[in-house]
């Protein structure tokens, strides 16, 4: 069977991603011949934007790959210099669906960072954002829909007759800490309830215990859109002398994750690790620069799924885990239609990568006696 035309449309908002996935791909299939696609998106000095397609479409497997949480990307708005919001973003990539005007084969959608995630699910007269987004790309003629480390899997219900695929960086996250770092005594921790089965999923690939803060809100106030913790409660295992991994899906303004990484310090833990899908830093950087200074932990380990200022990057303590290779792999098996089972879990590898790690540090201790 002949595979259809494999091209990916990069937005603007992830150029740097996408260059690398598309070298990935390159290297996956033995070419020199780039994957991407030629388009141009304008704007008008109104704000209004449009996308025009100048490559074919025909017989094509289309991958639209955006980032809707770059904050970096700026256009002239009357005069000034505005800074696009997820929502500009999320209409790019419905400009750049219309735009296609149904000639490709198939089109799918990658947003490593799910639109509008945070919002799934409504209390009273909410809004239910997330969901409605994701019923409009189904409207539009999307066939799948591709995210990393959704907020709430469950949001697909939304949109029960569409492909999607929720994956994580789990093991390509391990794969770097367990490689870089000295991690022994391991004790994976959630920062709250909702973050459970994540930290449960990391403990069982390290195969150690995990650890759980409840989060104490005051539900009478609401802050920036949520009720104010009041409270830090820990439920688990003795974190004394241990090294600890506190996991979450994104850190925002980091004050939470901040606030348990001190908590479990002054309980006598070894080193501390955070790991995060996304680093938004939406209050900037200044807390955890002085969380560092102060021993609150080690090191973040986050991926390049999002945006990222460089400034950041180079800060000694913040490690950025490049996913590009993962994300090429997924393109290039759902192109082909070969099986994405074996995708979703790198438990395997992990373990006998941290196994080899214990066997070579037994044996230099021998040595050393």
């Amino acid at each position: 069977m002949v595979n259809k035309k494999l091209k990916i449309l990069v937005m603007p908002n992830c150029m740097e991603l996408g260059e690398k996935i598309d070298k990935e791909l390159k290297r996956l299939n033995k070419t020199t011949n780039s994957y991407k696609l030629d388009f141009i998106p304008d704007r008008f000095s109104n704000g209004e934007g449009k996308v025009r397609i100048t490559d074919s479409l025909s017989n094509t497997d289309l991958y639209i790959i955006s980032d809707v949480g770059n904050y970096d990307i700026t256009y002239n708005y009357h005069g000034r210099s505005h800074h696009m919001s997820p929502d500009e973003h999320f209409e790019d990539i419905k400009r750049a669906i219309s735009a296609t005007s149904g000639h490709t084969s198939k089109l799918n959608v990658i947003m490593p960072l799910l639109y509008q995630s945070r919002q799934d699910k409504r209390k009273g007269n909410e809004s239910l954002d997330c969901a409605i987004a994701l019923q409009e790309l189904e409207n539009l003629g999307v066939n799948d829909i591709i995210t990393f480390d959704a907020h709430n899997p469950s949001v697909a219900n939304a949109i029960p007759r569409l492909q999607f695929e929720n994956f994580y960086p789990t093991h390509t996250i391990l794969n770097e800490l367990t490689e870089r770092e000295e991690i022994r005594d391991m004790l994976v921790i959630s920062p709250d309830m909702g973050a459970m089965e994540r930290a449960r999923y990391y403990a069982e690939m390290l195969g150690c215990d995990v650890g759980v803060f409840y989060k104490r809100r005051d539900l009478s106030k609401v802050v920036n859109g949520k009720n104010p913790i009041v409270e830090h409660m820990y439920m688990g295992a003795n974190p004394e002398g241990k090294d600890v991994i506190i996991v979450d899906d994104m850190i925002a303004t980091g004050g939470s994750i901040l606030e348990v990484a001190e908590n479990l310090r002054q309980r006598g833990v070894d080193k501390i690790y955070l790991i995060a899908t996304f680093s938004l830093f939406t209050e900037g950087t200044d807390k955890f620069i002085d969380a560092y200074k102060n021993n609150v932990f080690d090191k973040i380990y986050s991926t390049n799924l999002s945006y990222v200022p460089e400034d950041i990057k180079k800060e000694p303590w913040y490690h950025e885990v490049d996913m590009s290779k993962y994300m090429a792999l997924i393109i290039n098996t759902m192109n082909k239609k070969e099986d994405i089972e074996v995708l979703y879990n790198g438990k395997k590898k992990i373990i006998n990568k941290i196994n080899k790690k214990k066997e070579l540090e037994e044996k230099q201790i021998k040595l050393d006696l």
